[in-house]
């Protein structure tokens, strides 16, 4: 007769818990589905053929496909690998070198994922700040407890250099280490300028070599208690706003209470400024996932993307 009672209890206790918690798996976050396009760089660098590697779903990538002053460069820093029976995503710190008029430029480009949207091609006006073509965000509506993801990493015990696709390599202090960001912002426009609030965050820092995390959860903060945690990034997302302009998406206040507007989520083999990093460092990610705690689970997640 106990037993029947645990075992009564047990099973209360099992559909409790799964009555309280789903799981949302991220379009693309399975990395099953990637697109390639094969592009000729300029006769002048070369003239090779490389494979750009694009994932499926909200996506976008390091990779990038740049002209400038007439000459086409193609970086590829994230790649598809096998996994068991399917694919992973592999973002890698390369330290590439472009040889032109018997000169050899050196460009740090670190492997990175993020939800948002690359410009197809990346021009000269782009080149001192990655970040002005990158559309960061997508619409989004949900409130999730938390960031899963299965990740493993190698990161180098070695110092970290800035190079921005010039003849010299310069050493700076520190060492890089991968990154997992995830941010929720309610977003408004006026006279053309975007601004926010930041609703909720989660990080983590990757700063050591590991094998396969599986199911690795970072929790997501929200509103005042993350203040003390996160810092807002007023000038370092961009956006489009209504007129097609790309500017800054102004954060001006972390407010957990409102309804997120906007998601951003970024895996990184690195975590400075851009063509700053190691080379050598290297981050695997998949199954991205985001967990509900139906407490205060009040929306439909994801929305289409622009």
């Amino acid at each position: 007769m106990r037993t029947n009672r645990f075992l009564i209890l047990f099973l209360l206790v099992a559909l409790v818990t799964q009555a309280q918690e789903r799981i949302e798996v991220l379009p693309g976050g399975d990395f099953e589905t990637w697109t390639e396009k094969q592009i000729k760089e300029s006769a002048l660098i070369g003239g090779q053929t490389k494979t750009l590697y694009k994932i499926s779903g909200p996506w976008s990538s390091s990779n990038a496909h740049a002209r400038a002053l007439g000459v086409d460069k193609v970086s590829v820093s994230v790649t598809p690998e096998r996994r068991g029976n399917g694919f992973c995503c592999r973002m890698e710190s390369t330290l590439e070198s472009v040889k032109a008029i018997g000169i050899d430029f050196k460009a740090l480009a670190t492997g990175s994922i993020y939800t948002g949207k690359l410009q197809d091609v990346v021009g000269l006006k782009q080149s001192s700040d990655p970040n002005s073509a990158i559309d960061m965000g997508v619409p989004f509506t949900g409130r999730p407890s938390a960031l899963i993801l299965d990740y493993k990493a190698l990161i180098q015990d070695k110092t970290a250099v800035y190079a921005p696709a010039k003849t010299k390599v310069k050493p700076v202090e520190g060492h890089d280490k991968g990154h997992i960001t995830l941010i929720l912002q309610h977003r408004w426009e006026e006279n053309g300028h975007v601004y926010a609030y930041r609703v909720g965050t989660a990080e983590q820092t990757i700063a050591q070599t590991t094998e396969w995390q599986n199911d690795f959860c970072v929790p997501i903060v929200y509103g005042k208690e993350g203040e003390a945690l996160h810092q807002l990034s007023s000038n370092r997302h961009k956006t489009h706003n209504s007129r097609g302009e790309m500017v800054c998406i102004e954060e001006v206040g972390f407010r957990g209470d409102l309804e997120p507007t906007h998601l951003i989520v970024q895996i990184s083999a690195g975590s400075m400024p851009p063509f700053t990093g190691c080379p050598g460092n290297v981050v695997w990610c998949d199954n991205i996932r985001l967990a509900y705690d139906h407490s205060f689970d009040t929306s439909a997640g994801l929305r289409a993307s622009r």
